[in-house]
This record gives C-alpha cells, sequence and structure tokens, in this order.
C-alpha cells in the first residue's frame, strides 16, 4: 500500500477545522449551579477540572474514559450512602478521565474537592493492590468508606477477605498503587 503525504495533511487540517467550527464552552450565569459545558470528543462536559492521572484508572476497557463505571462517587457520601448511576449531562472530566454525577450539586461537590471524593487507586480493587499487588477491577456496588476515603473491590466474597485486615491492606495498596503506571490496565 502507498503511503501519501497527503493523508496526516488531511488530518490536520480535519482536526484544526473541527476544532475551529466546535462548540465553544459555555459559561453559566452567576449564581447557576452548572460550573461550564464544553464539548470534548463527542462528550458533552460539565467541567473539565485538567490534570494527569498519577496511577492508573479502572475503566471498562483499556483506552475508555469512563470512572466508576458510570457512578456517581459523591452519592457514596451523602444522603443514605447508596450509590446511584451518573447522568452523561454531568460529566466532569478529572486527571484525563470522566466521572458522571446524577445532579448538578454532586458535580459541583465533586469539582470543589475532586480527591474527597474520588475513589482510592483509581477504582481498582482495594484488596487486590493491597494483597497482590494487582490490578483487578473494582465493582461500584462493592464498597467501603474508610475514614472518609471511598474503597472498591472486585465482589462481595473478595471485600470479605479486605475486611479481615482493611489497616493492613490500606498500608500495603497505598504502597503499591503508586508503583503502577497511569497507562496500566488489568488483565481479563
Amino acid at each position: 500500500m502507498k503511503k501519501s503525504i497527503f493523508a496526516p495533511l488531511t488530518a490536520i487540517a480535519l482536526v484544526a477545522t473541527l476544532a475551529a467550527c466546535g462548540t465553544p464552552a459555555e459559561t453559566a450565569p452567576e449564581g447557576d449551579s452548572m460550573v461550564a459545558t464544553e464539548q470534548v470528543e463527542g462528550t458533552v462536559l460539565y467541567a473539565d477540572l485538567g490534570g494527569e492521572a498519577t496511577g492508573p484508572v479502572h475503566t471498562a476497557t483499556k483506552g475508555d474514559t469512563l470512572a466508576v463505571s458510570g457512578f456517581d462517587v459523591v452519592s457514596y457520601f451523602t444522603g443514605d450512602g447508596v450509590p446511584v448511576e451518573g447522568a452523561e449531562e454531568f460529566t466532569v472530566r478529572y486527571a484525563g478521565f470522566d466521572y458522571r454525577f446524577a445532579n448538578a450539586e454532586n458535580a459541583d461537590a465533586f469539582v470543589e474537592d475532586p480527591s474527597k471524593y474520588a475513589p482510592a487507586y483509581g477504582g481498582y480493587c482495594a484488596w487486590a493492590i493491597g494483597a497482590n499487588d494487582a490490578l483487578a477491577p473494582g465493582d461500584p456496588e462493592v464498597y467501603e468508606i474508610v475514614d472518609g476515603t471511598l474503597y472498591l473491590n472486585f465482589n462481595e466474597a473478595v471485600q470479605e477477605n479486605w475486611e479481615k485486615d482493611i489497616p493492613g491492606f490500606i498500608a500495603s495498596g497505598d504502597t503499591n498503587y503508586p508503583t503502577h503506571s497511569p497507562d496500566e490496565h488489568f488483565q481479563d
């Protein structure tokens, strides 16, 4: 197959055109709970907090940006503490990953202090990273909040193992997780 120098130039021109003609960021009127909306890669963002991931974040597939399977991480801490799914219209990008929220109030709370609500270990299984220095998916419906931090586990049986030594698994998880590259992803 022949390569053409025009293909890369065409791609660059297309990206530049899309950027120039794309939807500009909108800012809500003062006093409105909406922070801002911005269209990025086909997703309308409620806010983009920027930043880069310092460790791997669990997503359904490598390259995906939807964190915590779309569950509202603020909902774990509010009301009756039962997690709920977020809505696409309340998507906040944080450190390159998209977190969804059930309402503007929860999105605003996350925008104010994302590290308070984002799950430990990027949403990977707390027991796996603590006990085995391994990445395993965290189930957003199998969780525990310890000292104000959200921890997810793979399933209920794994969570029972984790609960046998929570402080020990957190200590080893806090040591192990930073050794993993932000671009790592669990292997099926």
